[in-house]
């Protein structure tokens, strides 16, 4: 800690002058952004829209409650359709992602080509959200649940790729070296030594992002990629706020269904 001298007495200090200087340049610097992202905004609002949002917003709940609870009985099957695209398209990105993690980790990787490819399809994947795949795919292979899957698998590749192969990289070297003294063989390594020790996290990052992957199969209907988001896109064409409303009722079970199973796995494992 610096310590100052002013006269002959000595006082403590948290910060030395250029540290303080660099703090106040970084408050500075962050109001300054902050005010010019203000402008930028201002610019770009209708003030006049917001100003009466509060009474926008209260007709627009008073149209959508009571929902209409007899449409409940035409929304199970597009729910189930839900319900599939999550769960196929996250198994389908653990089938993919999983052994990508291993051709992207430093320490399990054939070749530095190698990982550089399997680095390079995880960012791609992350780079795009599944929305934008979805919208991609439909035009390629028709609107469905297909489309869906395919969208929700290619957008988790990367996610559960990333957080996979940096558990792969973390892995403790003792068990390695232990298992490679005896002569297994380098698939012998990876299955004895390593897989053990990251299984617990994959399985963790694989249900969180089916979790997640429930939230987003949701709104793919929205772009024709099938499930309870084809629904939800007719009933506000059609100006049925009721059937929306029981639509987001229905959603709002689903997802809290889906975050208790999480949970609950996710606390067995660990």
């Amino acid at each position: 800690m610096p310590v100052s001298t002013v006269g002959h007495v000595k006082t403590w200090q948290r910060y030395d002058a250029a540290t303080r200087l660099k703090i106040w340049g970084g408050w500075i610097g962050g109001v300054v952004i902050t005010l010019i992202c203000w402008q930028v905004i201002s610019n770009g609002t209708r003030w006049e829209f917001v100003s009466d949002a509060p009474q926008q917003l209260s007709i627009f709940l008073q149209r959508m409650f009571p929902p209409d609870w007899a449409y409940a009985n035409q929304l199970w099957k597009p729910l189930w359709d839900t319900i599939t695209i999550a769960t196929l398209g996250t198994l389908l990105a653990i089938s993919i992602a999983l052994p990508l993690s291993f051709f992207a980790a430093r320490n399990t990787t054939p070749h530095p080509v190698v990982r550089y490819v399997a680095l390079l399809l995880i960012v791609v994947s992350r780079s795009v959200n599944s929305l934008i795949w979805a919208l991609i795919i439909v035009y390629i292979t028709g609107p469905g649940v297909l489309a869906g899957i395919l969208a929700i698998a290619i957008r988790s590749i990367g996610f559960v790729g990333k957080l996979a192969y940096e558990s792969v990289e973390e892995t403790s070297y003792e068990p390695v070296e232990a298992i490679t003294s005896t002569g297994a063989s380098r698939l012998q390594v990876l299955s004895y030594a390593i897989v053990p020790q990251v299984l617990p996290s994959f399985v963790g990052v694989s249900i969180f992002r089916w979790d997640i992957n429930i939230r987003e199969a949701t709104v793919l209907g929205l772009v024709g990629a099938g499930g309870i988001g084809l629904n939800l896109n007719a009933a506000v064409n059609l100006l049925r706020w009721d059937q929306a409303g029981m639509i987001f009722v229905l959603i709002f079970i689903l997802v809290l269904f889906s975050e208790t199973i999480s949970a609950r796995v996710r606390q067995v494992i660990t």
